[in-house]
């Protein structure tokens, strides 16, 4: 057994998964108690009256093909959040072990530690250096309660992205006692690859990765975790089977699709192309105070009067998201790069 899963739980490594229904699509099923009717409107190519794949191999494969991995290192979930309440649970004692988040940052991460009851532990980034993770601070506080570090680069809601080789050095001075999760979800926006191609030379890491953003899949929840195959076959027994519905899988396949993939690219230059086009003239209105470089779909935006702002967008039809709650964010609102003529009539609606 490696240090991988001897840091999980010992409920979780001695788990014997759910067993499933045979999986077997050459036969006819009379085994999984389905209706042997579509259902009204169904027009899957699969058919929704039957189960899809337990854990669906097909698409993991294709995830695994894109990513350029072997399939043993993904594990295709719904959406970044199931990956990490996943990490969570199986490495987390209730009352005994804890993660370390550096806030701002995306909420999951201690909503889901909160869930599990799992101690948060928090590293603030340094706003005076511009959002910077304090790595220093970190190794000081990762003590031998954390098991999982928690970094999202490109971070949400502040949209820079953290040094690669800072991570990397970090993922190898926790090896053996925590994992270090990088969550990219964002990282189709930035400029520096994704830290995919660290994994051989750092089994500690584990890469979150989502179809959500840059192939607008929002909606159909799915992503994929990425790491050592000792990772993905612990969390293989703790995710629930038919996890991925039909429709999901099937809307991947048509994403993955070179055409798919050329739009997606397409869209890609146009939003990072929208966002300098944005920022700058953001940064000209006399009611924004800075406007925060980002390397992800969305801008972080001070404004003199931040209820003033969101007061101003909500008259003129849009929704952008209030951080005023947030430490640090206290006259902040995160404003996602939209399609040209969106963004035209979010700056026409501020002064």
């Amino acid at each position: 057994m490696s240090w991988l899963t001897e840091i999980a739980r010992p409920e979780i490594r001695a788990l014997k998964a759910y067993e499933h229904a045979a999986w077997e699509p050459g036969l006819l099923r009379l085994h999984a108690n389905e209706l042997p009717w579509r259902s009204h409107g169904d027009a899957s190519a699969a058919g929704l009256n039957q189960y899809p794949e337990p854990h669906p191999h097909a698409l993991t494969a294709a995830l695994a093909s894109y990513y350029g991995l072997e399939p043993a290192r993904v594990l295709a979930a719904r959406g970044s959040d199931e990956t990490i309440d996943l990490l969570i649970r199986s490495y987390c004692r209730a009352g005994t072990d804890g993660v370390l988040v550096c806030p701002p940052t995306f909420g999951m991460y201690t909503v889901a530690a909160r869930i599990q009851g799992a101690a948060v532990i928090e590293v603030p980034l340094r706003r005076e250096q511009g959002f910077a993770c304090d790595f220093d601070a970190l190794r000081v506080r990762c003590d031998d309660r954390v098991k999982l570090v928690f970094l999202c680069s490109p971070n949400n809601p502040t949209g820079n992205r953290f040094d690669s080789d800072a991570i990397v050095a970090l993922a190898r001075e926790l090896q053996g006692r925590a994992l270090l999760v990088i969550d990219e979800a964002y990282v189709e926006f930035a400029a520096q690859p994704s830290l995919i191609g660290m994994l051989d030379a750092s089994p500690g890491l584990v890469v979150l990765r989502t179809l959500s953003k840059a192939h607008a899949l929002a909606g159909a929840r799915c992503g994929a975790l990425i790491a050592h195959p000792d990772v993905v076959a612990l969390l293989r027994k703790v995710i629930q089977p038919y996890a991925v519905t039909q429709l999901t899988i099937e809307a991947v396949f048509r994403a993955l699709e070179p055409v798919a993939l050329e739009r997606a690219s397409a869209h890609l230059e146009t939003i990072r192309r929208e966002r300098s086009r944005v920022a700058a003239a953001l940064a000209g209105c006399r009611s924004v105070r800075r406007v925060w470089p980002s390397e992800a779909n969305f801008l972080l935006v001070e404004f003199a009067d931040a209820r003033a702002a969101l007061e101003r967008t909500r008259a003129a039809g849009l929704l952008v998201r209030d951080l005023r709650t947030v430490p640090q964010l206290e006259q902040a609102v995160r404003i996602s790069i939209g399609s040209p003529d969106q963004n035209d009539r979010l700056l026409a609606s501020l002064p």
